[in-house]
């Protein structure tokens, strides 16, 4: 949250209070980064692949090491449960693993025959300095999410993390140093959004990834295009989780609940509207509404809370209003649905019914704990109705037939990620991202350590 033109203060979403105030950079300094970023890149880049990958090594163990500090931090910045902040920072080392065992594979140099019989070998390059502007939501898990890939890449990495968590952002940046990486390989930029574009346009930078908004989305993708550089944008959803009539309701109420409240509800691939065929609505929204109920909020740092606060006052606001706007066309709130009295900004778990297109619960991304529940005729108006969506990030189906549940998943839903009787977050060994407004390009599973190099052909032809 800025306070002055020059400054940003956190603050402390279940208090209210401040937390720390940071100077933005001037930007001589911001470029005086982007300049020493690129002059380690130079270095690093014929490193090889195995001294790459124990240096990323390196940083899962430093993340270990460092987890309590991260851990009280995230949660006094963004207002995450300890849990699941501790769950973040095995995620993050658990990635960092991964790409150090599995790095050397998907970079290693290809080599091929030639249709006249001549030699080819295909070689991964790096690029350069790759610019990433990451969310408050997971704070460490975004940055960890691209960094790691462009660092085993052989890249340099910049980071504008959002401002209501610069002190994470900061202790990122101590933690990868005291993993032993290059001086200036991995900095963080304090900047306002004017300077970032700068950044972006800056001759040194060789590519950009965001994951922010769908509105971000454009004005950064416009930004990299105009200035011809690469962008990977990951910007959101409105997550459909289906329920079959052959669906075991116990585990998918479970499930749904756990999608649409984990990590205070602010999760681009969380559950968020909930499609059930008319066979087993009612008594699925039964359960639903009563787990939901039962989803208490309050501190984060007590292991009784299950439900934090949202991350700032304004997004609660926002969120508010979309819960309003839907009442007004039309929805019904069987639970929560007020803003509470006292400080720090929370908001109770939410379940909106008689949900209908034209409702922000319906049409958009709720960022919080609403739960948007939609009756559907059958399997296949379920599925019409998960892809009517400007969205395509994930997903769900619920159903015992898990072969069919499969099959719709692989042929039908239109999205970047589908879960089958479950909820999940991230798989290092699978691809994340999405479709249509989610955005384009991919992260994980060996697909995002190849989204900014050179994949360079070298020839030598017969004759």
């Amino acid at each position: 949250m800025k306070t002055k033109e020059k400054e940003i203060t956190t603050i402390n979403p279940t208090t209210g209070e401040p937390i720390e105030t940071y100077a933005y950079m001037t930007q001589e300094e911001a470029n005086t980064a982007v300049r020493n970023c690129h002059k380690a890149f130079l270095e690093w880049r014929h490193k090889s692949l195995k001294d790459r990958g124990e240096r990323i090594q390196a940083v899962g163990n430093a993340l270990k090491a460092n987890k309590e500090e991260l851990v009280q931090l995230m949660t006094k910045e963004m207002g995450k449960l300890l849990k699941q902040s501790e769950q973040e920072v095995d995620l993050c080392a658990g990635i960092c693993d991964y790409t150090a065992q599995t790095g050397v594979e998907e970079l290693i140099d290809e080599e091929r025959e030639l249709p006249d019989g001549g030699k080819g070998i295909i070689t991964y390059s790096p690029i350069g300095v790759i610019y990433g502007i990451q969310p408050w939501n997971f704070p460490t898990y975004q940055v960890v999410r691209y960094a790691i890939a462009n660092l085993m890449a052989g890249n340099g990495v910049l980071l504008k993390h959002a401002e209501s968590v610069t002190g994470c952002a900061k202790l990122l940046e101590k933690i990868f140093k005291e993993a032993g990486l290059p001086e200036h390989l991995f900095t963080v930029l304090i900047i306002s959004h004017d300077q970032s574009d700068a950044i972006i346009e800056h001759e040194l930078v060789r590519g950009v990834t965001l994951t922010g908004s769908p509105d971000a989305g454009r004005i950064i993708g416009k930004k990299a295009g105009e200035n011809l550089k690469k962008a990977v944008l990951e910007l959101g959803s409105n997550d459909a989780y289906i329920v079959l009539e052959d669906a075991n309701i116990d585990k998918a109420v479970k499930q749904c609940v756990t999608g649409r409240v984990y990590n205070n509800g602010e999760t681009c691939v969380a559950a968020k509207r909930f499609i059930v065929v008319d066979k087993v609505f009612n008594e699925f929204k039964e359960a639903f509404v009563k787990r939901m109920q039962g989803v208490t909020y309050g501190d984060p740092t007590d292991p009784n809370t299950r439900l934090g606060p949202m991350a700032r006052e304004d997004l609660r606001k926002d969120l508010h209003e979309q819960v309003t706007k839907s009442v007004e066309k039309g929805a019904t709130i069987l639970c929560g649905g007020e803003i509470p009295d006292g400080k720090g900004f929370f908001y109770p778990a939410t379940v909106l019914a008689d949900v209908t297109p034209g409702q922000p619960a319906y049409d958009d991304e709720l960022f919080g704990p609403v739960a948007s529940l939609i009756r559907a005729k059958d399997s296949e108006d379920a599925m019409r109705i998960a892809n009517d969506s400007r969205y395509g990030l994930g997903g769900g189906i619920f159903s015992e037939d898990t072969d069919k549940a499969f099959e719709l998943a692989q042929k039908y839903f239109d999205t970047g990620m589908v879960f089958i009787n479950s909820f999940g977050l991230a798989q290092p060994n699978m691809p994340f991202g999405g479709v249509k407004n989610s955005g384009y390009g991919r992260e994980h599973g060996g697909f995002g350590i190849k989204e900014f190099v050179n994949v360079k052909a070298v020839m030598a032809l017969n004759g």
